[in-house]
């Protein structure tokens, strides 16, 4: 049975605003819970089918998460961070925050807990945001063991931060620099199919519990991706290798700045592959089917000058 009211956590996000659309057209009521609640029109969302609220909740803080889950029976947190910025940290979002939302989630009766975290969470990782998701995911099982995780790859849509920022790279610069040689392996997955799957498991109960890897159709090298890229955009740009030691030391200079747009987190996790384990549960084990890259990234790239 489908659920009748959620929240989601970080639902302004790019993956949240996805859900929050996706669940709305289900006639779902559905509260949009994030730190600036902004009008639902200036996110890009309109309540078709169902209701869709905007209100104030920071997972940092227990009280406020407790608050908008009252009367709700199921919730999602798509809250994500890629760089630190003051109290806004690994540990306070992914771990701290992540364990909130589920401690809560069983305090005040939600029925079914959906959890974004990513591909690759690894405890051991030399990165510390890939170690802080995997220590949320053991969080939110300790407190709430039904719940459901999805770890999605790379994620593309409009309005992405991933491939909208290769088209701006390769238009204004002739040089394209890459992450080492080119060849680790991503597998992109449409932003749409995430939040489907996030409605599937909502409407299916014998999916609580588990954890699935989500990826797109294909798989592709670095290098590949960018050629992909130019090719729609119509473009002819030199690819140049560029060593991660490299890419760590303008990451650690970038850092001198107040909002960087390089971190060492996100060169670590571009050092490992980025695809769904093998044995790993997918989107067919809930009865769908990704889309391809190629199907969405014309529309992008010609939308773009």
């Amino acid at each position: 049975m489908a659920a009748t009211c959620v929240t989601i956590f970080g639902g302004n996000g790019f993956l949240g605003r996805a859900i929050v659309k996706r669940l709305a057209t289900m006639g779902t009521t559905v509260r949009v819970a994030g730190r600036h609640p902004i009008p639902l029109r200036t996110a890009g969302i309109t309540a078709t089918g169902g209701q869709v609220e905007s209100v104030y909740a920071d997972v940092r803080d227990e009280t406020s998460v407790a608050r908008v889950l009252e009367g709700c029976d199921a919730a999602v947190n798509a809250v994500g961070l890629y760089s630190e910025r003051g109290s806004q940290t690994f540990y306070a979002v992914h771990e701290l925050g992540a364990l909130h939302v589920a401690r809560q989630s069983v305090s005040v009766g939600v029925k079914a807990l959906v959890h974004i975290s990513g591909i690759g969470a690894d405890l051991n990782s030399n990165s510390r945001y890939v170690r802080s998701r995997a220590c949320g995911e053991l969080l939110v099982k300790n407190a709430f063991p039904d719940a459901t995780i999805l770890r999605p790859s790379v994620l593309f849509g409009p309005d992405d931060k991933f491939l909208n920022s290769l088209l701006a790279a390769t238009r204004w610069f002739p040089v394209v620099a890459l992450f080492g040689a080119g060849d680790t392996r991503l597998q992109p997955v449409y932003v749409g199919d995430v939040a489907e799957a996030v409605a599937r498991v909502l409407a299916v109960p014998s999916s609580h519990d588990k954890v699935y890897e989500l990826g797109g159709p294909r798989i592709y090298g670095y290098r590949a991706l960018i050629e992909l890229v130019l090719k729609e955009a119509g473009r002819s740009r030199l690819l140049m290798p560029f060593p991660f030691l490299a890419w760590a030391a303008l990451a650690r200079l970038l850092t001198l700045l107040p909002n960087p747009p390089l971190t060492t987190d996100v060169i670590e996790l571009m050092r490992r592959d980025n695809v769904v384990s093998e044995g790993a549960l997918t989107f067919a084990d809930l009865g769908l089917e990704p889309r391809a890259l190629e199907a969405v990234l014309p529309l992008m790239a010609n939308s773009r000058p």
